[in-house]
């Protein structure tokens, strides 16, 4: 009874799911916390009178790099923070999702500075996040990235239940926390290493359904330019699972000038503008109040990114409202 009464409000929430402005007034706090927990930079940022601004390069994961949104966010934080220098952002190798957290990890500098990745409790503990979900939370709601032919399999399923006895398989990368959700809550997951090796492994029918975020599987689409693959038009996946910027443990200074940036931004408001320009669209193309909404466990988060995922799920009625004034 209890399981049905969470579904019903989380789908009483899909219904009234918009952009997703008002993560931030929460976010604002639990950022603040952060930054007040972290370890002051080594040297002072302000410049001192007479001496220049310093320059910095930052290595963007190539996957954030070549994401318009992702790219734009970190600008975005960067240049809200003019007094720590200016800076360019360079393209990373095209390295796994795996690899580029180790290197994090590793703190080495010259394959990357910063990657935006969902979190988990193993991630907070090993790298330093900034704790604000850069898509408003949306990566946690999911579509189906399917072959037509597939469609079929799709027609019945209205509940994590079916989804199981029909033994749809979800195609995840080998390093996402996703593939732990899933798993976590009994669905069947293949994977593999690299991102772009998926959509191949889609088509040769591997699995049945690449599971994408709402915030990104327009891009996906749109850069993969196959014809032969489409959004099932019927289901979403649910799970709380915020998205966040992560540098290397002791990269404090990196991490001071993001968290700032985009604290400032949420309160100048251009972050709102951000969530609008990159995700507005998404949220209207997907038809998401028309989807069955199949709920799913995530026991990976932290406490405080499980109340980030809950208050993102939670105020989905509110935000719409807000959007519509």
């Amino acid at each position: 009874m209890r399981a049905r009464a969470n579904t019903d409000m989380l789908a009483a929430a899909i219904l009234a799911l918009g952009l997703l402005l008002a993560t931030l007034s929460c976010n604002i706090a639990v950022a603040g916390d952060s930054v007040n927990a972290m370890p002051a930079p080594e040297s002072p940022v302000s410049p001192v009178a007479g001496n220049s601004l310093p320059h910095h390069d930052y290595v963007l994961w190539y996957r954030n790099y070549d994401n318009p949104a992702i790219h734009a966010l970190v600008a975005l934080a960067l240049e809200k923070t003019p007094e720590y220098g200016e800076f360019n952002i360079i393209r990373s190798r095209e390295l796994s999702q795996g690899r580029v957290l180790r290197e994090l990890e590793r703190g080495d500098h010259r394959l990357v500075d910063i990657a935006n990745v969902a979190t988990t409790a193993e991630r907070e503990h090993s790298l330093t996040p900034i704790p604000v979900p850069v898509d408003g939370g949306l990566l946690g709601f999911r579509v189906c990235v399917v072959t037509p032919e597939s469609l079929p399999a799709f027609k019945d399923v209205q509940s994590l239940d079916d989804l199981q006895k029909k033994g749809i398989r979800i195609g995840q990368g080998a390093h996402w926390p996703d593939t732990s959700i899933l798993q976590e809550n009994d669905v069947s997951v293949i994977t593999h290493s690299r991102y772009e090796i998926l959509f191949g492994m889609l088509k040769k029918n591997r699995f049945d359904c690449f599971a994408r975020g709402v915030s990104e599987v327009l891009h996906d689409l749109k850069v993969e330019g196959d014809q032969d693959l489409i959004i099932e038009p019927r289901l979403l996946l649910a799970y709380p699972m915020p998205s966040y910027l992560f540098v290397g443990h002791d990269d404090y200074l990196t991490a001071h000038r993001l968290q700032l940036g985009m604290e400032r931004a949420i309160r100048d408001g251009s972050f709102g503008v951000f969530l609008e320009r990159f995700y507005g669209t998404a949220v209207a193309a997907l038809n998401l109040d028309e989807r069955t909404v199949i709920v799913l466990n995530n026991p990976f988060l932290s406490e405080e990114s499980e109340n980030v995922g809950r208050q993102t799920l939670n105020n989905l009625r509110w935000r719409l409202q807000l959007l519509n004034r």
